[in-house]
């Protein structure tokens, strides 16, 4: 049975789901999504043959590209792979505004957003959500490219060179949190791990950004939120960050489909990689 795990680079991540592979007599070959071709029939190299297919990174590239990548990992569904997290998911989670707007339709506490084109719905939103806003790219993780916006003279100016760029502006009410977020891992059905996040200084608590963490015992109702979330995106695995807000309310941020262990593991022990391909192995048909 051939494994494949499908990245931008073969980075820390990618080593370590292959160590894990070694360790339980798997083979688990790389593929770079760079590189990565197709004729107009089967996929190319090892996704033609591959069994399970392992999403680890989605790396930037032109929109063609994007989708031509998008569109290998739809054929290796269809051809009978397992593809996990599967191309819907992925789709999904990476996507901001969409992720939210699937959260918010099913029920799920989600931040206030607004998700516009032009400086003038921007301003109107910024003032319906109180004047205390964070801006972020509608595509983007490790919180890059996230700005609080509290005044409306900086407002005004980020606003308008976002329109200018032809971005999407996606504005979501700050939530004024007690330092720290946390991060759930999910796998499947259950909660593998979770750990709270702590902000160097700054009220951004991503690691990526200079952060801390810490392991931490995921409340019942915060566990419930994390399994629900991935659920509706459709992610088996899950990466999910939530805040607590001032009224003692949890709040969902995001669901990552291809999340980071790094931390996770220094701070819990756990066995990441192992236990995810554990789990794909468990559950396979």
């Amino acid at each position: 049975m051939t494994w494949v795990v499908i990245s931008g680079v073969k980075g820390w991540h990618v080593q370590s789901l292959q160590a894990a592979a070694v360790r339980r007599g798997l083979d688990l070959a790389w593929c770079d999504f760079a590189t990565a071709s197709a004729s107009d029939g089967p996929l190319s190299g090892v996704l033609d043959t591959a069994e399970v297919v392992l999403p680890r990174t989605l790396p930037g590239g032109s929109l063609e590209q994007v989708i031509f990548r998008m569109d290998l990992l739809h054929r290796a569904l269809e051809r009978g792979a397992r593809v996990i997290n599967p191309p819907r998911a992925l789709e999904a989670c990476v996507d901001k505004y969409l992720a939210t707007s699937r959260m918010a339709a099913a029920g799920l506490p989600v931040p206030a957003t607004r998700v516009c084109q032009t400086t003038d719905q921007a301003l109107e939103a910024f003032r319906e959500l109180g004047g205390d806003v964070v801006v972020k790219p509608l595509f983007g993780s490790e919180g890059r490219g996230m700005l609080r916006v509290e005044d409306p003279d900086l407002a005004w100016r980020v606003f308008s060179a976002l329109e200018r760029q032809q971005a999407v502006l996606y504005l979501q009410r700050f939530v004024k949190h007690p330092g720290w977020d946390l991060r759930v891992f999910t796998l499947g059905e259950r909660v593998l791990a979770g750990m709270r996040r702590f902000g160097n200084g700054s009220w951004r608590t991503n690691v990526a950004q200079g952060g801390r963490a810490e392991a931490m015992v995921v409340p019942e109702t915060a566990r419930q939120l994390a399994l629900r979330a991935s659920q509706v995106l459709g992610a088996a695995i899950g990466g999910v960050d939530l805040l607590l807000d001032e009224e003692g309310h949890w709040q969902l941020i995001e669901v990552n489909a291809c999340p980071g262990w790094r931390a996770l593991e220094s701070a819990t022990g756990i066995d990441v990689a192992g236990s995810i391909l554990e789990y794909v192995w468990e559950t396979m048909p």
